[in-house]
């Protein structure tokens, strides 16, 4: 006579991550709430969400696809400095045209990319990749340093503030709330996506992409996909900084800001969505605080670098990693069992 399994045994191991996501969001909404008389954190949270795009984006190339992208930066410099020309010269701002329009350039220009670096006759190495997606944005950050139509050194100032309708978006409550949902959105989409089918490609990638691509799947077509999607959310991001700081300039463009959104994904936990926004969080707050404080201002810096490589060497699952198992960051696929 068959036994029952005994409860232990038929238990589910406890999820972390939708806990986390719950968390993060419940704090995310009240933040501005309860900082009300505190207009510097709100801008400062308004930034932070702005970063934790461009590190979502990064996250979909390489903690999902593989990809080493050390031009994130360009995508979303380039978005920047698009609109802050369309403000300027045609005197326009609306966010239902610019927006939508700063994921297109970033699309097309990851496209771009991925024609030359990821769908040519030989499979591309990691470095190879990692060092065109770097030189292509080293190039463009030394383009538009020489560039007197965009400012050059200087970049472009005074952006013309978003608007929707007749109405202006300033610094505050309402920019920050229009950024948290537009961050929502881009989330759950990226969720939606690498829990699909297409998802499940990625992750075979990540395992073998030698046997997958024996199986007959176009891998790098799939990797193309994931790298132009994750452009257009460099290039959203972007248009949402240029708004938000009322500048943009070189340094956008350039391998530093790239290389700043590599450590939120390894300081959260590549592979997570959700790793990168907490990697965003952790080290902009600590920089914040660290630049503030008279004791630590001239050695913030190193010891931001040192707190990055201890959680990278003994750690490098990131934060989320403390939490979450592997299993819980590779994901479930397919039917559940009854």
């Amino acid at each position: 006579m068959a036994t029952r399994p005994s409860s232990a045994a038929t238990a589910r191991p406890r999820l972390w991550l939708p806990l986390i996501e719950k968390v993060a969001l419940a704090v995310a909404v009240f933040f501005p709430l309860v900082l009300r008389g505190e207009p510097q954190l709100v801008t400062l949270a308004t930034n932070i969400l702005i970063l934790a795009l461009l590190a979502v984006s990064f996250d979909l190339c390489w903690g999902y696809s593989g990809i080493m992208s050390f031009g994130q930066a360009l995508f979303f410099g380039v978005a920047s400095y698009a609109v802050a020309l369309i403000g300027r010269d045609l005197d326009f701002s609306q966010l239902a045209a610019t927006l939508p329009l700063a994921m297109a350039i970033g699309l097309a220009l990851s496209l771009l990319f991925a024609f030359f670096l990821l769908l040519g006759r030989r499979t591309p190495t990691v470095i190879f990749v990692a060092l065109g997606t770097l030189t292509g944005a080293y190039a463009a950050e030394r383009l538009v340093s020489g560039w007197q139509y965009v400012g050059a050194g200087n970049g472009l100032s005074s952006v013309k503030l978003m608007q929707f309708g007749s109405y202006e978006f300033v610094e505050g409550a309402d920019f920050y709330f229009l950024v948290l949902a537009l961050l929502l959105l881009v989330y759950l989409g990226c969720r939606a996506l690498v829990r699909s089918q297409f998802g499940l490609v990625l992750a075979g990638m990540r395992q073998n992409e030698e046997r997958l691509a024996f199986l007959g799947y176009r891998v790098q077509i799939y990797k193309a996909t994931a790298f132009a999607i994750a452009g257009a959310i460099a290039g959203l991001s972007g248009a949402l900084y240029a708004y938000h700081q009322g500048f943009t300039g070189p340094g956008n463009l350039g391998p530093g800001l790239s290389t700043t959104a590599v450590l939120y994904c390894l300081f959260g936990g590549t592979g997570t969505l959700i790793g990168p926004i907490l990697g965003t969080v952790a080290i902009e707050s600590i920089s914040y605080f660290l630049s503030g404080s008279q004791t630590v201002k001239q050695y913030w810096p190193v010891l931001l670098g040192v707190l990055l490589l201890l959680v990278v060497a003994f750690r490098p699952t990131g934060l989320l990693g403390l939490l979450v198992s592997t299993r819980e960051r590779i994901g479930s696929f397919g039917r559940r069992a009854p």
